[in-house]
């Protein structure tokens, strides 16, 4: 059966829905996400597609809505803007030859050649190691625990994740959060270490590492899905 991009026409220009065929759902659902990605229709295994399309159809007014609502892709180039542990900077091209970039002021720059995303992406990932490792580290330590390894991904559903095994993975993009919020993901999934849970003995971990915790998750709940609109590969990559 069909899994693929569906394609509903609203109005101009034609509108891409990711259609998920999921084992759970019980029900058709439509969602979008905000940040750039493209609409996402949840199905259960066995819709047809021309159940799908008639969803689509009838719900074509909300999910126009809902777009023009959404925040929009962010190509990142010279003269974009991209946040940078929590500060909004522009990026900016120099001549010379190639260094890595560089903060001055509320630039970024970028000097010698090479793309502007694939290289601020690798940037962002090693300022995200350089600032995750020990953080993570001294919560553990804090707890008389140790993280098996500490893997970065750009990864969307979470921030971070916690294996049973000690293995803890987190998305490079909280190098763009304030650093308070890549801090308390960090004392959040090493309290997983301890608990595989989120019951009162683990908010009671995060919250003896962390004790301003609820604003700093409040923030990614609330600003953090934007973080994802920015878009670091090639145009037409």
């Amino acid at each position: 059966m069909p899994g693929g991009p569906l394609r509903i026409r609203l109005e101009d220009p034609e509108t891409e829905v990711e259609i998920r065929r999921a084992p759970r759902a019980r029900r058709i659902t439509l969602t979008v996400p905000q940040t750039g990605a493209p609409p996402r229709l949840t199905a259960p295994l066995g819709a047809m597609d021309g159940e799908l399309r008639l969803f689509l159809l009838r719900h074509s007014d909300w999910l126009r809505e809902a777009l023009a609502r959404a925040p929009a892709a962010s190509p990142v180039r010279p003269g974009a803007a991209l946040p940078v542990a929590g500060r909004l900077l522009t990026v900016e091209t120099a001549p010379g030859p190639r260094r890595a970039p560089r903060i001055e002021g509320d630039r970024i720059i970028l000097q010698g050649r090479g793309d502007a995303g694939p290289r601020l992406a690798a940037w962002l990932k090693e300022r995200a190691r350089a600032a995750l490792l020990p953080a993570v580290e001294d919560c553990a330590a804090a707890l008389g625990a140790r993280a098996r390894s500490v893997t970065l991904r750009d990864q969307k559903g979470r921030w971070g994740s916690c294996t049973g095994r000690g293995d803890l993975s987190f998305s490079w993009r909280l190098a763009m959060a304030p650093p308070s919020a890549l801090d308390y993901v960090a004392a959040h999934e090493a309290a997983h270490l301890l608990e595989m849970n989120h019951g009162p003995r683990f908010w009671a971990l995060v919250e003896r590492l962390r004790p301003g915790w609820r604003r700093e998750r409040d923030w990614l709940k609330r600003e953090g899905p934007a973080l994802h609109r920015y878009r670091f590969e090639l145009e037409g990559a």
